[in-house]
């Protein structure tokens, strides 16, 4: 599997250009977490301006 087909699974580019990945600690110790946590963390969070201009880098040849 290439980068680029592993970033295109983990990452999504919005029209807008934002760069958006799906939340962390989702899986485990779930049971201490409260339920308004895992709501939260169901959404999508976007990444940072040096960490999304290297990934647009990385996909720039997409389809």
């Amino acid at each position: 599997m290439s980068v680029r087909e592993t970033l295109l699974k983990r990452f999504k580019i919005t029209k807008t250009g934002k760069v958006l990945r799906v939340a962390g600690g989702q899986n485990h110790f779930r049971a201490k977490k409260s339920r308004k946590v895992l709501r939260q963390k169901k959404k999508l969070v976007p990444l940072s301006k040096p960490e999304a201009k290297l990934v647009k880098k990385l996909l720039q040849n997409r389809p």
